[in-house]
């Protein structure tokens, strides 16, 4: 099963795309979607679509899973970074930050240098992938493949 992750913004948007095969991670490629802090936000989620589309093109993932959003200060960022996840939902499975720390490092209140350090690890990584919105969407990709409720253990378990 090949699962992309997205962590979503307007400023970065980090993907990562993973093969899970029979209980193994195989990294395809990651990186991510940036934009220009100068050019005018409704530019911004078109230039995000369009390298969003191309990844997808490219890749061709059975499944995205993408980060919950979650805010309390600033509703102005939170408004802002969801109209650039609308555009890249299509159909994602979603989880919370604690969800995604408690499936990769198998503790939710998990700092995110042990986040990306398990992600390394567990994806046989030479390094931690930047910038750190790329770990964070290989991190989704995890949680994706190891959560009980994913479909990743249906597909398996009806080829038993």
């Amino acid at each position: 099963m090949r699962i992309i992750g997205i962590d979503p913004g307007y400023a970065i948007v980090g993907f990562g795309v993973v093969d899970y095969i029979d209980g193994k991670f195989s990294v395809k490629d990651f990186g991510a979607i940036t934009t220009d802090k100068d050019t005018p936000f409704p530019k911004r989620l078109c230039e995000i679509y369009e390298d969003y589309c191309q990844i997808l093109d490219s890749w061709k993932p059975d499944v995205l899973s993408i980060e919950r959003l979650y805010f309390t200060n600033n509703q102005k960022t939170g408004i802002d970074v969801a109209q650039a996840r609308g555009i890249i939902i299509m159909a994602a499975a979603q989880y919370t930050p604690l969800q995604v720390k408690q499936a990769v490092v198998g503790y939710g209140q998990a700092v995110k240098k042990q986040v990306q350090e398990m992600t390394k690890n567990i994806l046989k990584l030479s390094c931690v992938p930047k910038p750190d919105d790329t770990a964070d969407a290989l991190a989704m990709t995890i949680c994706h493949a190891q959560t009980s409720g994913s479909l990743l253990r249906n597909i398996k378990a009806s080829n038993i």
